[in-house]
Order: structure tokens, then C-alpha cells, then sequence
């Protein structure tokens, strides 16, 4: 871990250095999920609150142009091969 980073992040938010080293591992291991995990997840979550898959594809498009690391544009039928195959 980067004790500078997690130097900056306790002086900035206050928290005590072990509780910012956690955050910042949380963080970094939520951006490093692939793709193909993160289509297949949030489908999974979705789906279980009731979304249909029209709007599925919609809101997942969306959120990974939000990304940090952006996955590139993907279509409706791609999202669907990496959650069907």
C-alpha cells in the first residue's frame, strides 16, 4: 500500500491511517473488477430488484461510460454475451 496515499486520504477525511488503508484497498479492488465482472454483477443486482432487461442494458451501458477506467462503448448485444455467452 502506498503509504503516501494513504497518508493524504487519513489527513483529508480525518480517518485514522488503518481505517483509510482499508477504504483505499475497498476502492481499488472495486475498480479493478473486469468488465465482464462488473456487466455480470450489476445484471445479477438488477435483475434481482425487479429491472427488466431492456433497462438493464440501458443502465449498465451507462455506468460503464461513468467508469474511471472506461470499457469502451458496448452494445445491447454484447452486454447480453457477457451475461448469457
Amino acid at each position: 500500500m502506498d503509504q503516501q496515499l494513504v497518508r493524504h486520504v487519513a489527513g483529508s477525511t480525518g480517518l485514522p491511517a488503518p481505517v483509510a488503508e482499508r477504504v483505499i484497498a475497498d476502492v481499488i479492488a472495486y475498480f479493478r473488477e473486469t468488465t465482464e465482472e462488473f456487466v455480470r454483477r450489476r445484471h445479477s443486482e438488477l435483475r434481482k430488484r425487479g429491472r427488466r432487461n431492456a433497462e438493464i442494458w440501458r443502465i449498465v451501458a451507462a455506468e460503464l461510460a461513468e467508469r474511471p477506467v472506461g470499457a469502451g462503448e458496448l452494445s445491447e448485444r454484447q452486454l447480453r454475451r457477457i451475461v448469457y455467452g
